[in-house]
């Protein structure tokens, strides 16, 4: 809220006035005016005090907000269960933890087999045209026996088999491509070029042994060739199967491991949850067991709890910079002082105690760590917290189920409740609207805002004061101008008697 000047919408009608009299009714009114305006002035003053408080509670308040957030994050359940992961080779396996429900402890990975999609090739050039007909692909698995060799069978998944018609505009190799991508049957299609030509490549859209596929071509104008025409797209693995004309790159197949000794199979490379909420990636084959250990992740709980430490620290310094009071001036007569603004301010400074009081209460949460202090973390002598003991934090993270109960736990009294969820409440609480910190705040705004009223009422005042004045001078310099007149009037005629006798 902006504040009104004093005089300056008035001035400007008093700067003929004293033409006549000589008197010096502009300089008159101005001291006169600045009299009046004293009080304006102290509001004015009063206001910009009031602005500066505003200020120093609104930042209050957000760095209330934000110990607040870091009070939470060290009360959140899954900071004290989050676990990190490590490989010995990560360019054959990697390890995910981040579900938050992984525990710890050692694997040993070997990879037999990586998951793969079926691929096959055709042998027809990219500028020969194929006919028109449909081709039909069907998903499955294709399995072999036991005999020598094995006899290779295609099982029919679950998915119902997609039909392709190509048209008469649709038989170039491309077009064909573009049909087989858009038609989503779980195949993808794509022009693979080199120095004998350009050949039509199909490959399952997803790996695993049940995305293997079967293609039929039913030509509209069957040549009796299965070599050309659109024939030249089918394909059947099985053994024995007659009229597979694209070539068979490679057979769509489950990825396949051991973990800690036991045989794990996934139709991908990523193998999720597969203990405890542990997920591996396998990257290639390898017979040489991969050491994957998993822990629990104590660097993120002791960023937590650092980042709290920082965010508390903020709050008090800033409280107390703005509740400072400064006894060296306090004595000096004829000194200015300099107190901070919210100096002796009791909402303040109450709710500074209560932040104080939760550092320095005994908690009973844990067996293991009753106060800051029994994990590495003191009281400064400006009430600020840090971290002063890197070994005692480092034993406590050791022992993250007493930890999180120092923290975390949700009680019913201050003493059972856990220290970062007593914080997380408090700043809550204080930056509510009904609030003690928003309450404050609201009431500086209050204040701010009968000030400028009071402002508006007095300028109105002077305005009337100074017109005022300003008539009454205009007056008196008419009336002595009249007067002087009359005075060189009765001197003139007294001359002129006295030159005539």
């Amino acid at each position: 809220m902006t504040t009104t000047s004093s005089t300056s919408s008035t001035t400007g009608s008093i700067s003929s006035a004293g033409i006549g009299s000589g008197l010096d009714v502009k300089g008159i009114i101005s001291s006169l005016m600045a009299v009046e305006s004293q009080p304006l002035t102290l509001l004015q003053d009063k206001a910009s005090t009031v602005t500066t408080e505003i200020s120093a509670v609104g930042q209050i308040q957000s760095l209330t907000s934000t110990m607040a957030d870091k009070a939470r994050a060290l009360s959140s359940s899954s900071l004290w269960t989050q676990t990190t992961s490590t490989t010995a080779d990560p360019t054959i396996v990697t390890a995910d933890t981040s579900s938050g429900t992984a525990a710890a402890g050692d694997y040993s990975v070997s990879v037999q087999q990586l998951a793969q999609g079926q691929t096959v090739t055709s042998t027809v050039a990219a500028g020969t045209g194929l006919d028109t007909g449909t081709l039909t692909i069907q998903l499955g698995t294709y399995t072999s026996d036991t005999a020598t060799p094995p006899n290779t069978t295609f099982a029919p998944g679950s998915t119902s088999a997609v039909k392709i018609t190509i048209g008469a505009g649709d038989t170039s190799l491309s077009a064909i491509r573009d049909k087989i991508n858009g038609a989503n049957a779980g195949v993808s299609a794509s022009i693979i070029s080199d120095a004998n030509g350009s050949r039509l490549s199909l490959r399952s859209t997803t790996t695993g042994i049940a995305n293997g596929f079967k293609i039929t071509a039913t030509e509209d104008v069957d040549d009796g060739n299965p070599a050309t025409g659109l024939s030249a797209l089918a394909f059947d693995g099985s053994t024995g199967a007659t009229g597979s004309q694209l070539t068979l790159n490679q057979y769509a197949l489950n990825a396949k491991a051991t973990v800690n000794g036991i045989a794990v199979e996934s139709a991908t490379n990523k193998l999720s949850n597969v203990s405890d909420g542990l997920t591996l990636t396998l990257l290639k084959k390898s017979d040489t067991p991969v050491d994957v250990n998993v822990a629990i992740d104590t660097a993120s709980m002791q960023k937590a709890i650092t980042d709290f430490v920082g965010a508390y620290s903020a709050l008090q310094s800033y409280i107390s910079l703005q509740t400072k009071y400064d006894s060296s001036t306090a004595v000096a007569a004829g000194t200015a002082r300099h107190d901070g603004p919210l100096t002796g301010d009791p909402s303040i400074i109450g709710f500074q105690n209560q932040l104080r009081a939760v550092v320095n209460t005994t908690s009973t949460t844990s067996t293991a760590f009753a106060r800051l202090s029994d994990i590495g973390i003191a009281v400064q002598k400006d009430g600020t917290l840090a971290l002063s003991n890197q070994n005692k934090l480092t034993a406590a993270l050791s022992n993250p189920t007493e930890l999180q109960k120092l923290f975390a736990t949700q009680g019913t009294t201050s003493e059972n409740t856990g220290i970062a969820v007593r914080f997380a409440t408090m700043g809550d609480g204080a930056t509510a609207v009904d609030g003690a910190l928003y309450s404050r705040s609201s009431g500086l705004q209050g204040e701010l805002s009968r000030n400028q009223k009071q402002q508006d009422d007095m300028q109105v005042h002077l305005d009337a004061t100074q017109a005022r004045l300003t008539a009454q001078y205009q007056a008196l310099d008419t009336t002595m101008a009249k007067m002087s007149a009359l005075s060189s009037y009765v001197s003139q005629q007294v001359t002129l008697m006295q030159k005539s006798a």
